[in-house]
């Protein structure tokens, strides 16, 4: 990690996600590192209707995440992470992405952040911050399918020499390959946290994946927890219960409640 952090933010960072710091930064170390992440640090938005500003410098992310035991969405959580598998060792470098919507369009450039871990194995994509997707790193390094927990993972290039990142067959986002910093995604940042078209904007989540590899969900007052063979139950929390449901499942004390947009 940078100037800003020091040895006990590893540490700390460490207790956090619950993970032993690896004897050798490898790929199977990286495994462990990022289920553990999945399962302990909340993919979440919750700052944005809490009216708290998301910085995107490394002492503002390690305050968040490891300090305050908060979550993030993609720059805050692999940002974080990759700043982690850094000071931990590893050849870790952030990659640009952009989502593709419901509608097949891909959003705007820096829309989502990934990690590329370089190891002696090969290039890995690593990806803590996307919500539902693999859960553990994959292979950069091949077009054939990778079977997951997460699903079917497989890499199709582009005609820009960028990769397409595909699901069971479906497309989640275009990746670059070129390396980039943080302050790279500041302005998609704003976007997200902003503009009335991101879908950060009109909606709350708050999601992390569980021990038994399922994941618990809660969307505004819906609370969804979905197993892993895809069944999925639902109930509505009473709004003075919310911050208690907070604590519960994910860990997070708020000292007020996220704000429900109204519908757009």
């Amino acid at each position: 990690m940078g100037a800003s952090a020091g040895s006990g933010d590893i540490e700390a960072y460490l207790r956090r996600i619950g993970a032993e710091r690896p004897v050798v930064p490898d790929a199977e170390a990286l495994r462990r590192l990022h289920l553990q992440h999945l399962r302990t640090v909340p993919f979440e938005n919750l700052s944005i209707h809490l009216g708290e500003e998301i910085v995107l410098t490394e002492r503002a992310l390690l305050d968040k995440v490891v300090r305050d035991r908060r979550g993030g969405f993609c720059y805050e959580l692999n940002g974080a992470f990759a700043m982690l598998l850094t000071a931990l060792g590893y050849d870790a470098e952030l990659l640009s992405g952009r989502v593709y919507g419901e509608d097949g369009r891909l959003g705007i450039p820096y829309d989502h952040a990934a990690v590329r871990v370089r190891t002696a194995d090969g290039p890995l994509l690593a990806d803590v911050g996307f919500g539902r997707h693999s859960h553990f790193p994959l292979r950069l390094d091949t077009a054939e399918e990778q079977a997951d927990p997460g699903g079917v993972f497989r890499f199709v290039a582009t005609d820009e020499g960028d990769l397409d990142v595909l699901r069971d067959g479906a497309p989640q986002y275009r990746l670059e390959l070129r390396p980039r910093v943080l302050g790279d995604f500041e302005a998609g940042c704003w976007w997200q946290t902003t503009s009335p078209k991101s879908h950060f904007t009109q909606s709350l989540v708050c999601s992390r994946l569980t021990e038994d590899g399922g994941r618990i969900t809660l969307s505004g007052r819906t609370f969804v927890s979905t197993a892993p063979d895809g069944s999925r139950t639902e109930r509505e929390i009473p709004e003075d219960e919310l911050l208690a449901a907070y604590r519960t499942h994910f860990g997070m004390s708020l000292d007020r409640t996220p704000v429900t947009p109204s519908p757009r």
